[in-house]
């Protein structure tokens, strides 16, 4: 059992009066070196002397709290991997070293900072998909569990059954890519360098934080003000840690081309601005040899290479410019895919299954706007996307109509009615719910011919009148403010706007006016950063432990805060709630139940068009590229994993 800290390193809160909280428990000069002196801690009297006494009961009062350090945690239960494990189910442990991979993206960069919200930087320096490649978290996650967590940085874990409070000892051997050890100066370092700068996802969870301690040497505790977010814990450890010697906080702050080390197992080689970046393996990689990372980081050199369009890109692919080419367009899939290194067996289809939910990808409405304030109109533009046609005409009909934001996976609302334990929790809100959202019969409209789709739009008009809209010579009008039901469609690729332009057509029909406006990458990102649209097309991804992640998507404290993620404007307290409420699950069962009621509270706001998902992952494949098939005893619950491929030659 370990004892209680012997020395407070600093709360995480705002201070509001001149006082270096350095002086009280760590070296001002290492502080001043480290963060410089741009921003000083500020404490009030009273709350100095609330933190003398905590720092003194802290050396006092024992922890009853904390558990026995362990090798991995788990969400919910316990980790699959026990402390001994060899190596991860669904590697090739005996995977070749050598050779390089080339990955082909749509866009561009001007960033190599992918801590910041500020700027694009370039996939594969810190990548769910691609790998962690360059930096490094405390804690890795695997592939093939719902979400559990083990020790990378960090030798072992202590979290107690509350988790009030999370505890990490740092490898002795961990370093960076420099050959400096990684202390716990580094690891609080990051902590201070993300929650001033860091995108709002980090900054949140830190500022959730209330102390950071040494409970013992190489040890780092993070101690929260309840246990109330089960997920947050977790989270910490997926932190990166970034080196406390070799970053100028000023000019990380700044983003841009600045280029930091890591202790990841690659190093930045090369960089073409906006174009193209180059990682090379570190013969010194000082995790090389753990069982979290063998069968990982098999290329001697990975290679990111950016494409204007998805035509060049495709293009690029079929002569061999790059290696992988995951699709999503059905017609190309089915059709295109005869080019001649397909025919000379250098090329192969490849389908791989995902135990994942489906997530949600559809046309978002942004609710700030006034012409989407209202509910009722946002159901009813809804039901006015012709999924059928779109399907049969532009995608070979391969696509399957979404419905949840958990789509094909047991936390699906869709096909079920809310149990007893979600109508307990939906019960404050739950006269707002449409009924067959309650009862599981709801299923997006979709017209199943050209007659039924004249309905639709007759009813649509209906709708709308009851709405205060009229038809006005031909055109739909508010009839209080005079305005016309109008809005613009951003896009940024030709498969966005042909499927905007498929929409368009039906509302035209009733009068609504959507001007489709496509524009390059870099305007599409800063816009959608800035929320400046009126509907975009979105896709949320899903796990099988949904989190903190949603809060940042959907929990209303977030609706006015520039980023990547609640675009849609919500701002509804039932949603609010069922975040709450399966951030606090302690149990698989509660934690379903909690999910569901969450999934029918966002079908219920109607923020989104709901558009289609693939039931596979479709990915051309240069056969030089090889993966775990026979060799591995489990798949990744995420389909293809890149991290786990090597090189097998032409």
């Amino acid at each position: 059992m370990l004892g209680r800290s012997s020395h407070l390193i600093f709360p995480l809160e705002e201070l509001d009066m001149p006082y270096p909280v350095s002086s009280l428990f760590f070296d001002q000069k290492s502080h001043e070196r480290r963060l410089g002196q741009r921003s000083v801690f500020r404490l009030s009297v009273a709350f100095r002397a609330a933190l003398i006494l905590a720092a003194t009961v802290s050396l006092l009062v024992p922890n009853v709290g904390q558990a026995e350090p362990v090798h991995g945690i788990a969400m919910h239960g316990e980790p699959k991997y026990p402390a001994d494990f060899s190596h991860l189910d669904y590697v090739n442990p005996d995977a070749p070293k050598g050779g390089k991979v080339t990955y082909g993206l749509q866009g561009s960069f001007d960033s190599l900072n992918p801590f910041l919200l500020k700027g694009v930087a370039p996939r594969g320096l810190w990548d769910v998909t691609y790998g962690l490649n360059v930096y490094e978290p405390l804690l890795a996650r695997t592939s093939d569990e719902a979400f559990s967590l083990y020790g990378l940085i960090a030798e072992w874990i202590d979290l107690p059954e509350d988790r009030s409070s999370i505890t990490f000892k740092l490898r002795d051997e961990a370093k960076f890519s420099d050959g400096h050890p990684i202390t716990v100066e580094d690891v609080k370092f990051t902590a201070e360098l993300l929650r001033e700068y860091g995108r709002p996802s980090y900054q949140t969870r830190l500022k959730r934080v209330t102390a950071i301690e040494e409970p013992g040497p190489g040890q780092i505790r993070f101690v929260f003000e309840n246990g109330d977010d089960r997920e947050l814990p977790l989270l910490i450890g997926m932190l990166p840690v970034l080196p406390a010697h070799a970053i100028d906080p000023e000019k990380f702050s700044k983003s841009g081309m600045y280029e930091f080390i890591g202790s990841g197992p690659y190093l930045l080689d090369k960089v073409d601005p906006g174009t193209k970046i180059i990682l090379k393996r570190n013969p010194d990689y000082w995790a090389k040899d753990l069982p979290i990372k063998i069968g990982e980081d098999n290329f001697d050199e990975i290679h990111v290479e950016y494409f204007r369009d998805n035509t060049a890109m495709f293009e690029a692919f079929k002569k061999g410019v790059f290696d992988v080419q995951p699709e999503s367009d059905p017609a190309r899939w089915a059709n295109q895919y005869d080019f001649a290194a397909v025919r000379d067996g250098l090329v192969t289809k490849h389908i791989f299954k995902s135990g994942l939910p489906k997530g949600m990808s559809a046309f978002a409405f942004n609710t700030r706007k006034p012409v989407f304030q209202n509910r009722a109109v946002r159901r009813t533009l809804a039901k006015l996307f012709d999924f059928e046609w779109v399907n049969k005409n532009l995608y070979h009909g391969l696509f399957a109509r979404s419905s949840s934001y958990f789509e094909s996976s047991v936390l699906a609302s869709t096909g079920i009615a809310a149990s007893e334990q979600e109508r307990a929790l939906l019960a404050p809100y739950i006269d707002g719910i449409d009924p067959d959202i309650l009862d599981g019969t709801y299923a997006p409209v979709s017209a199943k011919d050209s007659k039924e789709m004249r309905t639709l739009m007759r009813d649509a008009i209906r709708d709308l009148a009851a709405e205060g809209y009229e038809l006005k010579d031909g055109v739909m009008t508010h009839l209080d403010s005079g305005r016309p039901l109008a809005f613009e469609f951003l896009a940024t690729s030709n498969e966005q706007e042909r499927l905007a332009l498929a929409y368009s057509r039906i509302l035209e029909r009733i009068g609504i006016k959507m001007e489709i406006r496509t524009v390059d990458s870099a305007q599409y990102w800063e816009r959608r950063k800035t929320m400046d649209f009126d509907m975009m097309k979105m896709s949320w991804t899903a796990s099988l432990s949904p989190g903190n992640e949603q809060y940042a998507r959907w929990h209303s404290s977030q609706r006015d805060k520039d980023g990547w993620f609640n675009q849609a404007g919500a701002n509804d307290p039932a949603v609010d709630a069922m975040i709450d409420a399966l951030l606090a699950a302690r149990t698989q069962e509660d934690f379903t139940a909690a999910v569901r009621a969450f999934d029918r509270t966002l079908i219920n706001g109607y923020y989104v068009v709901p558009l289609f998902h693939m039931e596979d992952q479709w990915v051309g494949m240069w056969n030089r590229i090889a993966f775990p098939t026979d060799e591995a005893k489990s798949r990744p619950l995420s389909g293809y994993r890149p991290t786990v491929w090597w090189y097998k030659g032409d």
